[in-house]
């Protein structure tokens, strides 16, 4: 194995930044990521000491949304010339990889701040022989966005999910990119040994979309998910999968476990278990009592356990997170709990027999992409 790349990330904490670090985790046989604070932006010798240790420095930090725009254009831009002044006290020449945006071109001071931050990058450059990557982004979108702040998606998908009314104000065609496409771009940037010293790469778009019509998508979840207990049809790769997986980051956790209809006569029992429109693979475990399954999260894929004989503790956790929620499942109420993405979970049998549990999951097993990473809950 090579020498490993190091990765810090400004910004690590906010969306684009906690996606970002969470992806290249999946990638540490070629990177090691330093962590970021942000109160390093407040602390010299922390700063400092970051920009040092860093072969390539992802600036995402950035100030989005304020009541007053010129606040929003004084703090981007001294994020970034406090970031070259800690590489200058330094004598540090990392790679930086600058996150601009789309709006660079459009008259207002978040896009302007872009822009002048981009080109306080690109003069340092020149002056020290050293190589940044301005990514021009379009709109993002992807779980556990803030609403009201970092897309109308997750503004839309938390409305919905508590019942309210979403309020389209302007009904255009939107451009859009699923953040882990967007991650994806950045690590290929990050590997990228080019000899350009100063280059901007327009990120594509993956979808187009009318607002009205991703409304209507996330209306139809609703029904079809929260209310019918039903996997809507999202293929593979597609943007109603990752449309979906949005939607369903903002589920509250204490929404499972949901008990299935069990319809008994006096020939027994008869429980179902799944109904999706997307095709997957079904199979089955059974169990020893004390043993746990599991440790394991997903990137994309949707999955459900469903107990049916036995006594079952689920856990899950998001993977930066130390907050651990459990949820006990027993086959003399059948029931079942989906597993979002980004959590790590498992089950244990916690009871005195066997535990059977039916799994269900979108896709296939594919060993060449198994989309499984082992992190202990």
């Amino acid at each position: 194995m090579g020498q490993l790349i190091t990765v810090g990330i400004t910004g690590q904490s906010g969306f684009m930044g906690t996606h970002l670090y969470n992806f290249l985790g999946t990638k540490s046989e070629k990177i090691d990521r330093l962590n970021f604070q942000d109160s390093y932006f407040d602390n010299e010798v922390d700063l400092q000491n970051f920009v040092k240790s860093c072969d390539v420095i992802v600036h995402l930090a950035a100030m989005n949304r304020h009541e007053d725009e010129q606040v929003i254009y004084n703090t981007n831009i001294e994020l970034v010339k406090k970031i070259i002044n800690a590489c200058e006290a330094t004598n540090s020449t990392p790679k930086i990889i600058f996150s601009s945006s789309t709006q660079e071109e459009k008259d207002n001071l978040y896009g302007k701040s872009k822009r002048d931050g981009r080109k306080y990058f690109e003069a340092w450059a020149i002056k020290n022989s050293c190589r940044v990557l301005s990514l021009i982004i379009p709109n993002v979108f992807g779980p556990f966005g803030k609403p009201f702040y970092n897309s109308f998606i997750a503004t839309f998908s938390c409305q919905i999910i508590a019942g309210e009314q979403p309020t389209i104000i302007n009904d255009s065609t939107v451009n859009l990119t699923y953040i882990n496409e967007l991650s994806q771009v950045f690590y290929d940037k990050i590997l990228d040994e080019g000899n350009e010293d100063i280059n901007s790469y327009l990120v594509p778009h993956t979808s187009s979309r009318k607002v009205s019509e991703i409304l209507d998508l996330l209306k139809e979840f609703k029904i079809q998910y929260l209310e019918n207990g039903q996997v809507p049809k999202v293929d593979l790769n597609s943007f109603e999968l990752d449309l979906f997986n949005t939607f369903t980051s903002f589920i509250p956790k204490d929404y499972f476990p949901i008990k299935f209809t069990n319809h008994t006569d006096e020939r027994g029992a008869f429980v179902e278990i799944m109904r999706a429109g997307s095709p997957g693979q079904t199979s089955y475990s059974t169990t020893i009592p004390g043993i746990t399954r599991g440790n394991h999260y997903h990137t994309r894929k949707i999955e459900r356990f469903a107990v049916i004989s036995g006594k079952a503790l689920i856990q899950i956790r998001k993977i930066d997170s130390d907050e651990v929620f459990e949820y006990i499942l027993d086959g003399a109420e059948p029931a079942y709990v989906d597993m979002p993405i980004w959590y790590t979970h498992n089950i244990k049998n916690i009871g005195n027999t066997e535990l059977i549990t039916l799994f269900w999951i979108n896709e296939p097993y594919n060993p060449e992409d198994a989309d499984t990473y082992f992190v202990n809950v």
